[in-house]
């Protein structure tokens, strides 16, 4: 204690004009925003070696200390013992009301506790990996998470002598007003606790949702995320996600893919339709079961259109663009080494025979008299 009365005098001695003080405060500024920036370099260069929630914590407990120690400093340099004290006045209780808000503490602390060991369960590694997926998982945590602090808050109010029953009838009014401005995100949060339980779709699946094609990344009780093929991030409230056609191109584990291919008139059908069988046959791109075919498709203007279908698995965009690339690329070249020709398109014009075909301006041409002399 006398270490400590000699220190905050010598402090107080070195910072006795308004000046110094000034100077004193603005170089602790200075201490903070230093000690903030260097934390910040330290927590990112450790975040690549352990846990990012642990290095957030360590780096929050850091900054905490240092907030701590420059208001400590400030206190001592402008002697504003008496005035902090006279402010915190109302903050005095009785050491049963002291009790009663420790209780209340431990009572929060116990309900986080609680709910961090329900997510633990969840995602016990000792049974072989998460106990069910991560939609179910996050839509029963929150659950939880309500559930606990529901219970906490009404143990609190009782602690400080407010009958939880008191309370539903303003409670009801509140929630009428706030139901009726806040509709929409509500509709988004109850539309997000179905597509947390009904699961149309998972975490890194390939949907199409309201024609936005992409790779899920995020859902949350408000809004889905789909990351697209051009590297967008696409955010869908959830009520329009319930609310839209959802295909899902990943939840079978495999996906048929086509591409259509023209054959000459005069080339044999049944004859090209085995040689594109045989080329998608030797791909390892291409599924052997369900095993690929060819439809004759259509007429067209100058060719025969062949549909040829594969399937792939595990589907992704990148997976059907290697393997329709792969088809294409074998089918050509085994059409090309059996001279099975692709034609180009083709237009044949033609005239009637009474009326002619003129191009431009219509004029007669003669024969010339034939000039010499007779014989």
């Amino acid at each position: 204690m006398i270490l400590q009365g000699s220190l905050m005098e010598a402090t107080q001695a070195t910072f006795d004009s308004t000046v110094a003080r000034v100077l004193a405060t603005a170089l602790a500024v200075g201490v903070l925003a230093g000690a903030a920036a260097l934390i910040h370099a330290a927590g990112r260069r450790l975040s690549g070696r352990f846990d990012a929630d642990n290095v957030e914590a360590v780096e929050a407990t850091l900054f905490t200390v240092v907030t701590g120690v420059v208001a400590t400093f400030l206190v001592v340099v402008w002697r504003a013992f008496d005035e902090v004290e006279s402010r915190l006045e109302v903050l005095s209780f009785d050491a049963r009301t002291g009790a009663l808000a420790l209780i209340a503490v431990l009572v929060l602390v116990i309900a986080f506790a609680v709910t961090r060991i329900s997510k633990g369960l969840l995602e016990d590694p000792d049974r072989g990996g998460n106990v069910v997926d991560r939609h179910r998982r996050e839509a029963i945590h929150h659950v939880v998470q309500i559930v606990v602090y529901g219970v906490a808050a009404m143990v609190v109010l009782a602690l400080a002598g407010v009958r939880p029953g008191n309370l539903l009838v303003g409670a009801g009014a509140i929630g009428l007003v706030v139901g009726l401005a806040a509709r929409q995100t509500l509709g988004a949060v109850i539309a997000g606790f179905v597509l947390l339980l009904a699961r149309p779709f998972e975490i890194g699946d390939w949907v199409v949702v309201d024609e936005v094609d992409g790779v899920v990344s995020d859902v949350s009780l408000f809004n889905t995320r789909l990351r697209t093929w051009d590297g967008e991030q696409v955010t869908i409230p959830n009520d329009e996600v319930t609310a839209a056609n959802i295909v899902n191109r990943t939840r079978e584990g495999r996906l048929r893919v086509s591409v259509d291919v023209g054959v000459d008139y005069a080339t044999d059908v049944e004859r090209a339709a085995d040689l594109a069988l045989e080329a998608m046959d030797s791909l390892e791109e291409v599924l052997d079961q369900p095993a690929p075919d060819v439809v004759t498709k259509r007429f067209a203007d100058s060719a025969v259109i062949l549909e040829l279908r594969f399937w792939i698995d595990n589907p992704s965009a990148q997976r059907r663009w290697k393997a329709q690339t792969a088809v294409v690329q074998s089918v050509k070249r085994t059409f090309d080494g059996e001279g099975v020709k692709i034609p180009y398109p083709q237009r044949e014009l033609s005239g009637r025979g009474e009326g002619g075909l003129q191009v431009g301006a219509a004029r007669t041409i003669e024969d010339s008299p034939t000039t010499g002399d007779d014989d």
